[in-house]
Order: C-alpha cells, then structure tokens, then sequence
C-alpha cells in the first residue's frame, strides 16, 4: 500500500468521522506517523444527511475530501479501503489493499443500521446512514411522485404517495418534516395533477413520545410541529415486517407504502479480531475513561463504537457528534502526553445540548435544564451545523441553498441524477 517505513511511532485510525477527524487534527504537529483508513475518500456530515435524501442539499455540500483536510501534514497518509481483521499479538492489520503495522491503533468505525434481524426489512427497507444511501432516498422519492403523476390507479397513486418512517428518534423527526414540507412547498406547483392530501407522512415509533432521548418538552414540541405539517404519528407501535408493499405493525395498523424507510435504530461497525470482553452484544468496544479498549494497551475506540461508562453516563455516551468530537481531542491531548513521558487524564464528556429541526422556523433544542422550541431554535440550529461544516466551500454554499429555500419555498436539488432501481417497480 506504499506506506512509508519510519522509526516515529505510527498511529493508525480506522475512519474519518467526526472522531477519526479531531483525533488527527490534535496530533498534526506530533511527532508521529498517522495512516487513516475509510471506505470512502471523503467526510460526511451526517447529520445533514436527511437533507441529502429529502432534495434540500446536494451531497457535496455535506462531504469534504480527507486528504484535502490534512494535506499540509507530511506525516499524513490516506488510504480507502475496507480494514478487515486487527491481529494484536504481531500489531498488524489486514485490508483489502494489504497489510500494515501499527504501533498505535485507534477505532472510529461508527455504526450501520440495525435491522434487528429482520430480513425483509432489511430487503425491501430503505437505510440513509450514508450518502449513496441518501441519494437512494431522494431518488426513490422522486420517481415514486412523477410515477403517481402519471398513474390512472387511485390505489397505486396512494401506495406510491404514502411515505413510512420508522423511527422517532432526531432523524426520523427531521425526516419527517422534511418530506411533510415537500408537500406543502413542492406538489402543488410542480404537480399540479396531484392533490395535497394524496401525499401522506406517516411516523412510527415503538416508545410513547417522539424524540424521547431529549426533554418531555421538546418532545411535546416536536409533536406539534409535525402535526401542524400534517405529519401522521404512531406511538406505542411497532414494526413487524414490510413485504415491499405492505407495512405491518404489533397493531392493527398496515400501511401500504412503496417507499419505507427505516430509521429505527443501529448497531456498532465493529472490526473482526479482538477476543474477550471487549466487543459487547451492542457490537461496540468497552473503554476506559482514557478509550483504551478493555485488554489492550495500545488499542483504542472513539466516538459511536466505544462505550465507556460513567457515572453520569452508567449506559454509555449517547452515540451523537459531540462525544465522538470531544473523545477525540481528547485522546489526542492524551496521546501527546504518554508518548512524551507524561500522564493521561480522563476523559470527562461536556454535554452541549441536543437538537432537532422539523422544517421551516420549526426546530427543539435541550440547553441544560433549558428547552427550546421555535424560530430561535431553528436560526440556533443553523449556525450550529453551519460552524460545524467541515470546509469554507460548504459552509457558503450549504448557508446559500438554506437562504434559497427559505425564501423561495424551494428544495433545488429535487435531481434525479442516478435512478434508483427499484426491484419492487
């Protein structure tokens, strides 16, 4: 893979997420060798990537190219590709480019989407826990509304028309809105042959309130806003099986619905080759307060794959940006620290507050022991996905098509540049 040999200690991390990401910036005036991994060449803002999937952004205004990121960092090297197996008696790892010691080895893999084994769900379910993922979404959303505009069938123009997610959590909610508002800005004036009440939102959720990770306040809020839009909420329900047509639920709710998507939970991505106790049932590695993986002293775990637990957080961090940020600058201070003689401090996670958006002027945010809710909430909420934009480009032209939309009750990027081929049609 023509990684160059060196006698500085070689630090190697294993994706650029939000953790792999700060992780690196707090070591590049170390004196070390840092060898990133990812599957992708590129960052992705995921938090905006229900914007992706609903035509709000294109998808370069959430991504931002790794090697772009720390060019100027000789010590620096990128390579995508699949990390497969971690061998830690020889400290090496195996990839699908070859094979790479380490003298250090930092896990920042994330999560993928838990089906929670169901099979059909999992088929015939449509996942956005990336962008390929998000453009398949938004183009499945698009070719199922230019296919109702043209269907004589009004059983087939409701199947393709209704919209099911699972899920209540912050991407459910924002999804939700986002479709709704689709609706309300988009089918009237490009589709004038459909009626606004042909097109239905429905969101399920297996708890008894939306977003229930946050205060009862902002989930009351939240359930307003979505109601205001004309959101559909299920509480108290369940997802059993979805056949590619038909949604069945623990009640006698079915829906039928040719576009389903399920964001209803994940699971730790997890790297094969660590035995014990470190990996849990949740598929994420066990941590001290310092994210040294339980057993090993030279390998570490940040961000949604690590759970360290405190007496603050006895279940673990929640798996959101800000630990994984947190944690990674962390460990960087830490790891200058022990390489130059010192020692490390734990790490004690600072809870900035949890947000969520539900469409124009409408967003809830826990600051605290404060919520909330509103056209504050939702200008607060832009600039802080705005600051936290990796790159100026994206900042601009992410603030740019936000301002457009705003004013124009416009989502422009409603493209669809790579069909997706739906085996259902």
């Amino acid at each position: 893979m023509n990684i160059p040999d060196t006698k500085t200690p070689r630090i190697v991390v294993v994706g650029g997420g939000f953790a792999g990401i700060s992780l690196i910036k707090g070591l590049q005036k170390s004196k070390v060798q840092i060898v990133l991994f990812d599957r992708h060449n590129y960052h992705t803002f995921q938090p905006l990537l229900y914007q992706v999937s609903t035509a709000g952004l294109e998808p370069d205004s959430i991504a931002y190219p790794l090697r772009k990121v720390f060019r100027k960092n000789k010590n620096f090297h990128f390579r995508m590709a699949e990390v497969n197996h971690i061998t830690t008696h020889t400290k090496t790892i195996e990839t699908s480019i070859g094979n790479l010691s380490y003298d250090y080895l930092v896990l920042a893999t994330g999560t993928k989407t838990n089906f929670f084994g169901n099979n059909n769900i999992a088929t015939h379910g449509m996942a956005m826990k990336n962008i390929p993922q998000a453009l398949n979404i938004r183009s499945l959303i698009l070719q199922n509304i230019e296919r109702a505009d043209i269907s004589e069938k009004a059983d087939e123009r409701k199947r393709l028309l209704n919209f099911v997610i699972a899920g209540a959590g912050p991407t459910g909610v924002e999804l939700a809105g986002a479709i709704a508002e689709f609706r309300k800005s988009i089918l009237q004036n490009d589709y004038p042959f459909l009626k606004r009440e042909e097109m239905e939102v429905h969101l399920i959720e297996g708890s008894d309130r939306v977003l229930s990770p946050m205060s009862h306040r902002a989930s009351k809020n939240a359930q307003k806003f979505l109601e205001k839009l004309g959101v559909n909420i299920h509480l108290n329900t369940f997802i059993q099986d979805y056949d590619g047509i038909t949604v069945k639920t623990n009640s006698t709710l079915t829906l039928e619905t040719a576009t389903f998507i399920w964001a209803a939970g994940v699971i730790g991505a997890p790297i094969k080759g660590l035995d014990g106790d470190a990996l849990l049932r949740s598929n994420r590695y066990k941590v001290n307060r310092y994210n040294q993986i339980e057993g090993y002293e030279n390998l570490y775990a940040l961000g949604d794959i690590a759970y360290m637990e405190t007496e603050a957080f006895p279940k673990g961090h929640p798996q959101v940006a800000q630990p994984a940020i947190q944690q990674g600058k962390k460990l960087a201070k830490n790891m200058k620290a022990k390489l130059g003689g010192g020692s490390m401090k734990p790490f004690v996670y600072f809870d900035k507050g949890t947000m969520a958006t539900i469409g124009r002027n409408k967003a809830v945010c826990d600051i605290g022991k404060r919520s909330l809710g509103g056209p504050f909430a939702w200008f607060l909420w832009m600039f802080v996905h705005l600051w936290f934009l990796v790159g100026f480009r994206n900042r601009v032209i992410t603030f740019f098509n936000w301002t457009y939309n705003y004013i124009n009750y416009d989502k422009a990027a409603r493209l669809i540049i790579r069909p997706f081929k739906n085996h259902k049609s």
